[in-house]
Order: structure tokens, then C-alpha cells, then sequence
């Protein structure tokens, strides 16, 4: 499998192809990865160096990837936070230039945007340019409960709602959703939840709440599940597979202390993850 990944880079820490490329190397994805910014660390700190990446730059290394006959072979286009207006029709129209070479090629969009205790910590025009443009043209798409209801313009928050409000996206084009970070009422306390809904049904997955913000881990997600689901194409599995993961992943880092993602050591966990997680159906 081949998966070209338009997202920012950092030097320091792991966010965006920072966080996604090694995992999906550690599982045997070949990866080509773009870079929208090049950043010293991701933006959280409040502090950070190093570039925004033109539009037109990140253009002109894709179209020397498509150059290289690489396209073709690409079999997921993958992308994640969008610092800028301009790089979303860089974005869509790379997926129709691939898919126009590999008509079984999908796309998959993280819709980045914000979260239910930070709000939207995006551009004011990137929420609208998401959901107007960028999720119509997508295949799979993996946001949070929160991103989901500003995609819709709902309110999920029971598993009934969220349910529908995933079924009104998948209206507008993506047929395949992941919602991560579900929190319901109705839930055990101390634990989240992330549901998978595709044509063959729902599936949902509950895991204990681990109580610490990790940057990247949305990001690690995303890759993760994206490739699970291409290469397999069970729904089930790649939910399963992904939240254990991620879990071993996250469990490590806050036994850590550190701040950043304990992606590197936590390797093993991407390869041959310990599957403790039932997924169970819910439609």
C-alpha cells in the first residue's frame, strides 16, 4: 500500500506527518509524505519557528511526485490539519489527479478543527471550507464528536445522535466515518468511546480515559485506521486494531510524564498490538 500525506511536519515532538509516517512504516505502508508546514513544534507550546509552506510550493512537490510516474500507484490520499485557505485546493485537486490515475484510489480527511473543551483553534474560514468543500470529496473522514456536530450543524451527544449525525455526513459524500473522542452520558465513567460507521453498519469501542492531552494522537489515528481499512477493508478490524494502538500508545506516554508522544517506543504497538478491545455492533 502506498499513501501520499499532505499534512504539517515538526522537528521537535510528533503532529501531523510527524506523527502518522512512522506508524504506518512500522506496519508496512510506504508512505510519501508533503509537507504544509515545517515547523520547529506544533503550535500548542504558543511558541514556534520555521515556515508555512506556500500552496504553490507544496503544489510544485506534488506535481514532481506525479513527474516521477507515482501516481498510479497511490492508493489513499491522506490529510489532516490545514494551517491555510489555499492548500484545500491543492488538496482536492491532487485527489482527482490520483484518483484520474488510480480510479480505486480513496481519499481520506481528517477535518481538523477543534475539540469540545478548546473549541475551534483553526482559521475562522477553514470549519466553513471543510465542511462545504473538502468533506463532499472525501471517501473517509475521522473527526471528533465535536467536529462532527460543526460538520452537520448538530448536537451529538448521545449514541442515537451521534449515530444520525454520522448518517447526514455520509450523506453529503464520505460514505466511510470515524468518530473519535465519543462522550455520552450514558457511558461508565473514566472512559471514551470512538465509533466506525461504513455501508455494512456501526461499530462502537469503549476504552478507559486516559487523562492527558496528547497532541498527535488524533493524527496517529487517522493513519492508522485509514490504512487498516484500505488493506482490509473490515470495518471491525480496523477499528479494533486502531484503538489498541493507540491506546498502548497513549498509556505510555502518560506513564512517561513526558508531553510529547512516546511514538518511537511505543513501536511494537502499531505491529503487534495486544487487541484488548471488543468492538460491538450498534446499527
Amino acid at each position: 500500500m502506498k499513501i501520499l500525506s499532505i499534512q504539517s511536519a515538526v522537528a521537535y515532538g510528533h503532529v501531523g506527518n510527524s506523527a502518522a509516517v512512522f506508524p504506518l512504516q512500522r506496519i508496512g505502508v510506504e508512505v510519501l509524505p508533503v509537507y504544509t508546514v515545517n515547523f520547529s513544534n506544533h503550535t500548542g507550546y504558543g511558541a514556534w519557528r520555521g515556515p508555512l509552506i506556500s500552496p504553490d510550493d507544496v503544489r510544485e512537490v506534488i506535481l514532481g511526485i506525479e513527474e516521477r510516474g507515482a501516481f498510479p500507484e497511490i492508493d489513499v490520499v491522506l490529510s489532516g490539519y490545514q494551517g491555510g485557505e489555499g492548500i484545500a485546493d491543492v488538496i482536492l485537486d491532487t485527489v482527482q489527479r490520483v484518483k484520474q490515475a488510480n480510479p480505486s484510489a480513496v481519499y481520506s480527511c481528517d477535518p481538523v478543527m477543534g475539540n469540545a473543551k478548546s473549541g475551534c483553534f483553526v482559521a475562522p474560514a477553514i470549519p466553513i471550507l471543510l465542511r462545504d468543500r473538502v468533506v463532499p470529496a472525501a471517501d473517509i473522514i475521522t473527526p471528533n464528536q465535536f467536529e462532527l456536530g460543526f460538520l452537520t450543524d448538530t448536537q451529538p451527544d448521545t449514541l442515537e445522535t451521534t449515530l444520525a449525525s454520522v448518517e447526514l455526513i455520509r450523506a453529503t459524500g464520505p460514505r466511510t466515518v470515524l468518530v473519535t473522542s465519543v462522550e455520552r452520558p450514558d457511558a461508565p465513567d473514566e472512559t471514551i468511546e470512538m465509533l466506525a460507521v461504513d455501508d455494512s453498519g456501526a461499530w462502537i469501542v469503549r476504552t478507559p480515559h486516559i487523562p492527558m492531552k496528547a497532541n498527535g494522537s488524533g493524527d496517529v489515528t487517522a493513519a492508522l485506521f485509514t490504512a487498516h481499512y484500505r488493506g482490509t477493508g473490515d470495518l471491525a478490524y480496523a477499528l479494533a486494531r486502531t484503538t489498541s494502538s493507540v491506546f498502548e500508545l497513549l498509556e505510555r506516554t502518560h506513564a512517561s510524564g513526558q508531553r510529547e508522544l512516546q511514538l518511537v517506543e511505543s513501536q511494537e504497538a502499531y505491529a503487534s498490538p495486544r487487541m484488548q478491545f471488543d468492538v460491538t455492533r450498534v446499527a
